[in-house]
């Protein structure tokens, strides 16, 4: 995976429809989430492929994009119980399996890129909790994002339940996750879980304008506008002023270099 991410090619790094397909433009690296034919173990492959993808990312790539196919609703592996036998793991074992499943979905929160997810149908499971991961998500207006693993079982340990608190503020999230109902495209536009939504037949094209505009920006500057709107709730209006002072005189001394 590596020598090809690596390079500026537009060529599918991978090709099984089982896990997740890879492919690079430039700058620009799109994940297309595909549905497994078993889902518990495709879920398992998918998620190593995307931590695989996380570790090896180029420090070029500015863009990731997380698509999930219209047919892709990705099953939530019990990460309790080994897999094809109904054993329950020593609890070390049980977190080291979570760890590596958190390792597959918490680089797309990296400062360095700007990620978008692109869901097409119903998502759940590892496609929801990517979404939320992700910078902007961008939802077909058939599409809905069906909160309903608390229900099935296990809890979320991807990091969607903070990622909604977040977007949506605690109340709406408790109520979200605990009813387990789906939220409707127009709905998720609303409330702040969806970014952008827009008829099916025209998410590619409005995908790719918002991948082209954050190319076309100077990277330092993204970088820095994402570390400031990041640390925004968390600042005291005093502290958000000295982060902008710092991050302007960075700002200033990098123009100064490159000479523009």
């Amino acid at each position: 995976m590596n020598s090809s991410l690596r390079g500026a090619t537009s060529e599918p790094e991978r090709e099984s429809c089982r896990g997740v397909r890879f492919t690079r433009e430039g700058p620009v690296v799109t994940a297309t989430l595909c549905r497994p034919k078993a889902l518990a173990a495709g879920s398992v492959e998918l998620m190593a492929e995307l931590r695989r993808l996380g570790r090896a990312l180029p420090g070029d790539v500015r863009v990731v994009v997380v698509d999930g196919k219209k047919q892709a609703c990705c099953a939530t592996f019990r990460p309790t119980v080994d897999d094809g036998d109904a054993v329950v793991l020593p609890p070390a074992e049980m977190e080291h399996r979570i760890t590596l499943r958190q390792e597959a979905i918490d680089w797309l929160e990296q400062p360095d890129l700007v990620s978008i997810a692109v869901v097409r149908g119903r998502a759940s499971g590892v496609l929801l909790q990517a979404a939320l991961a992700c910078d902007l998500r961008a939802l077909a207006g058939t599409a809905r994002l069906a909160f309903d693993e608390f229900r099935r079982g296990p809890t979320p340990e991807l990091g969607g339940t903070k990622h909604l608190v977040d977007l949506v503020g605690y109340a709406r999230a408790l109520e979200i996750c605990v009813t387990g109902r789906e939220v409707p495209a127009s709905e998720a536009e609303r409330i702040g879980l969806a970014t952008t939504v827009v008829a099916e037949q025209g998410l590619d094209a409005a995908v790719h304008a918002v991948v082209a505009a954050v190319v076309a920006a100077p990277r330092d500057a993204v970088i820095e506008l994402k570390a400031l709107l990041a640390a925004a709730g968390r600042h005291s209006p005093a502290q958000h002023l000295a982060a902008e002072r710092e991050a302007a005189v960075r700002g200033a001394r990098s123009t100064a270099e490159r000479g523009e």
